[in-house]
């Protein structure tokens, strides 16, 4: 680690596997550092330290704010922050301190929740938050793909509402504990597969079930190859999720929070539905969702 640089304050992204640090001087970042000390490998007092020791050299011998978000903020992580209930601004000016006791000033950022449908977010209201920052005065959607996907309404600079979908769970699920496993022992994907299995899933929801084990029994009977199968089980868990939130997107502007091999599939489901969705870096929001949570905060008195 640089220990010559001279950072102002230290932005924060630590979720249940992985905790990712970077030295900020403003808005620019100096140096990365990252481990896998996930909110879900430490007990209450082992925070301090796995934080410690991934900032340490940056800040030695000098107090700096340091502004968190994601997990870490939970019920079982280092402080819970309250959720705020929307519709609201993603970001309140208040942020929660966390018990420290080796100098550190470590604040962090509040979740949002809805009532009903009940949903609660946390962590991804700071990328919302930047995402705003880098697009102002823009309204419409967006899609946070994942292990749990979220559908946010975005108007006035407010959360309006969001709805959170297992798609990404469920696949990792089914590929891998289910039935379907034997079915995708090979790598590899097939692009017709999956916007077929968008396609089907969407005209029939309620039909995934079936759909489901056809991609098993296909296998089985026609020797289906595990590309194609890993598509259409993508396609299928997909499609039925935007046949579920078409109310957000049908006739809205739709972004997606990602670059990558998620993102694009979202963004591939979308276009046959006349969306041509925004790509949006994950890493370029969630900074300056810190950045703005460091800028407009204050710890409590």
């Amino acid at each position: 680690m640089n220990t010559q640089i001279a950072p102002d304050w230290i932005a924060v992204d630590w979720g249940t596997t992985n905790l990712r640090a970077f030295a900020m001087q403003g808005a620019t970042v100096l140096a990365r550092a990252q481990s896998e000390d996930g909110m879900g490998k430490l007990a209450a007092d082992q925070f301090e330290p796995a934080l410690l020791a991934l900032i340490g050299d940056w800040v030695a011998r000098r107090q700096l704010p340091v502004i968190a978000c994601g997990m870490v903020g939970s019920r079982q992580g280092w402080v819970e922050a309250p959720y705020r209930s929307v519709p609201c601004t993603p970001l309140a000016e208040e942020l929660t301190p966390a018990p420290t006791s080796k100098g550190l000033d470590v604040r962090v950022v509040s979740g949002l929740s809805q009532a009903a449908p009940a949903d609660v977010m946390r962590g991804e209201e700071t990328q919302v938050a930047g995402f705003l920052q880098l697009n102002p005065r823009w309204d419409g959607v967006l899609c946070m793909p994942g292990t749990h996907t979220k559908w946010v309404h975005l108007s006035a600079g407010e959360v309006v509402s969001f709805q959170t979908f297992m798609s990404g769970e469920l696949f990792a699920l089914l590929s891998g504990n289910s039935v379907l496993r034997h079915s995708l022992e090979a790598e590899g994907w097939d692009d017709s597969a999956f916007e077929a299995a968008v396609g089907d899933a969407m005209s029939k929801p309620e039909r995934l079930a079936a759909r489901l084990f056809s991609l098993r029994a296909g296998h089985l009977l026609h020797g289906t190859q595990a590309p194609i199968t890993r598509a259409a089980l993508s396609g299928l868990l997909i499609g039925s999720e935007l046949a579920a939130s078409k109310p957000y997107w049908l006739g809205q502007n739709v972004a997606i929070l990602g670059t990558g091999t998620q993102a694009n599939a979202y963004c591939a489901a979308l276009r046959p539905q006349g969306i041509s969705a925004m790509l949006v870096d994950t890493e370029r929001a969630t900074l300056a969702g810190l950045t703005a949570a460091h800028r407009h905060s204050k710890a409590p008195s």
